[in-house]
């Protein structure tokens, strides 16, 4: 097997320090490489439709949920900001993917949704975007696939865990 980047790091950093327990780096230097160069990857067919990931991820959002969310909701959903969220949304209403309808006792308080043209947009991106994104993985085998799944869904819980994003 050829050797990664974060190979290359380590034996530098025992290099420089002999005794120093370089494993945790191994696990969190590698996931940081990872989700760096497959954002980049994973962002390319969502750019050619003129979105961003995270645009991408409130239609998600609305869709999946199925229902009407307030931005508060969206940004705990999709682990942002609600400025973030809300600029974001502003993108969105102005392309007519997504609908803003006011709370009827609380004016303050908006409830988005998808609008017809925002869900057939979603339909038609997430079979691609699914696609694209399993053939990015095409060089591990189900089974590898399955066990890396199952080892990363434990480390997220112990991460949620312990550092408080758990949500309800």
């Amino acid at each position: 097997m050829t050797e990664d980047i974060v190979a290359r790091v380590l034996r530098q950093w025992q290099q420089v320090h002999p005794g120093l327990d370089t494993a945790p780096m191994a696990v969190i230097g590698r996931l940081n490489r990872c989700a760096a160069l497959l954002q980049q990857a994973t962002d390319a067919p969502l750019v050619r439709e003129g979105l961003t990931r995270a645009e991408f991820d409130i239609l998600g959002t609305l869709r999946r949920t199925g229902r009407e969310l307030t931005p508060g909701q969206i940004a705990r959903e999709t682990f942002a900001s609600g400025a973030a969220v809300t600029k974001r949304l502003r993108v969105l209403e102005a392309r007519c993917l997504v609908a803003r309808r006011a709370d009827e006792r609380d004016r303050r308080v908006a409830h988005l949704s998808l609008t017809d043209e925002g869900r057939e947009l979603i339909d038609r991106l997430i079979p691609h975007q699914l696609g694209y994104e399993s053939a990015l993985l095409e060089g591990l085998g189900e089974d590898r696939r399955a066990d890396l799944a199952a080892t990363l869904a434990e480390l997220l819980v112990l991460l949620e865990g312990r550092l408080g994003g758990l949500q309800p």
